[in-house]
């Protein structure tokens, strides 16, 4: 990120695995999946549909195509 600048309050991070946590609790907005394990949803800012039902277009639509 330092790289191109970008500051982590800029970023979205999408996510349904326990190794997501800390990408998710960091960044700007951290979204997990419908599927993700409880763990994850905790520190996540919102929570879409899971990975079956279109989840991660929901997110893009909701936060980066609106």
């Amino acid at each position: 990120l330092d790289k191109y600048d970008i500051s982590l309050e800029d970023v979205l991070a999408i996510g349904d695995s326990e190794t997501d946590i800390s990408i998710i609790s960091e960044a700007g907005m951290g979204i997990a999946m419908g599927n993700a394990s409880d763990e994850v949803k905790e520190v996540a800012n919102d929570i879409v549909s899971d990975n079956d039902n279109n989840g991660f277009s929901e997110a893009i639509n909701k936060y980066v195509l609106r």
